[in-house]
């Protein structure tokens, strides 16, 4: 009997899931997620998971039904008695709510960490997390992966007339090591953000003059702060702008004010998948689906998954 990695897709990532199973050359796993007329979630395994090494994708963007969805495929495959459950979260929704920067202010994400353990979860792997220290919040382990592999294969041959930009001072260290490996220098925008949502650019620290930018970024919302980076860095001077995000949340009217901003080209991947709607030209998607197949591949053979971003330039 073959007792394989058996890998279940959760509406909110069933491109993607299609894409790692093509990639493994496997087939999905077969899962009934159905609702009531009242919308009550309803699961049910189409297979035997007894004794698997069982990884749900789920992608926790809104609405929150992806969440609660997770947590019921969690807790049916462990009643199943799978002999390991994974949590396959390739964008985790609720991570900018990661401190207590106000008094009475919910602290989300240690929720959702709490709940996903308490469901029955072994393990998580989820992708370039907001903050690197949600990690910490779960009682058992976790994969932290990163897009940036891909990103560089597009980069990497660009003008290095370029410098890599972070948007506001918290993103430093990602757009850091951007700049290292692609050789560039760093610039960095400092902002305030008098709401959410809202950010006003005060000041572009280095120089953008007559070079092409950069952008670099984990998480692009609503595009407001997006857009009014990408117009101060033009106002300094700067080329041609260019951006690698990786979670392309695009909410309100993020897509039209993209489409109609100084940006040339925005980069992301398909932790999330764009609107079908969407028929633009700005907003390019690179697929993710290689590096969370390799992650899933290598932890059931209890292999090393760091090694993934050991990358040698040529």
């Amino acid at each position: 009997m073959d007792f394989g990695p058996r890998i279940f897709a959760g509406n909110s990532s069933q491109e993607l899931t299609a894409k790692i199973v093509d990639y493994l050359g496997i087939e999905p796993g077969k899962v009934d997620i159905k609702r009531f007329s009242d919308g009550e979630i309803w699961v049910k395994y189409r297979e035997n998971l007894r004794g698997r090494d069982v990884f749900i994708v789920q992608s926790t963007n809104p609405p929150a039904e992806n969440i609660l969805e997770l947590l019921m495929m969690i807790d049916t495959a462990k009643r199943a008695s799978a002999k390991r459950i994974t949590a396959v979260i390739p964008y985790f929704g609720y991570a900018r709510q990661d401190r207590k920067d106000q008094p009475r202010v919910s602290l989300a994400s240690k929720l959702i960490a709490n709940m996903l353990v308490e469901a029955g979860a072994d393990k998580v792997i989820t992708m370039d997390l907001h903050a690197p220290q949600i990690q910490g919040f779960f009682d058992i382990p976790v994969d932290h992966l990163y897009a940036s592999p891909i990103f560089f294969r597009v980069f990497e041959d660009f003008d290095k007339n370029m410098v890599v930009v972070s948007p506001d001072v918290g993103g430093i260290k990602m757009a850091r090591a951007y700049a290292k490996f692609l050789d560039l220098n760093l610039v960095v925008i400092d902002k305030r953000r008098p709401n959410p949502n809202k950010s006003e650019v005060m000041n572009i620290i280095g120089d953008v003059s007559d070079k092409n930018v950069l952008i670099i970024d984990d998480i692009i919302d609503t595009a407001g702060t997006f857009v009014n980076a990408a117009k101060a860095l033009k106002e300094h001077g700067a080329k041609e702008i260019y951006a690698a995000i990786t979670h392309p949340v695009l909410s309100g009217a993020a897509y039209e004010r993209i489409e109609n901003s100084e940006v040339s080209r925005l980069y992301v991947t398909d932790t999330l998948s764009l609107k079908k709607s969407y028929s633009g030209e700005k907003i390019k998607v690179k697929t993710v689906s290689g590096i969370l197949a390799e992650a899933i591949i290598r932890s059931n053979r209890h292999q090393s998954v760091s090694s993934l971003f050991e990358i040698n330039k040529s």
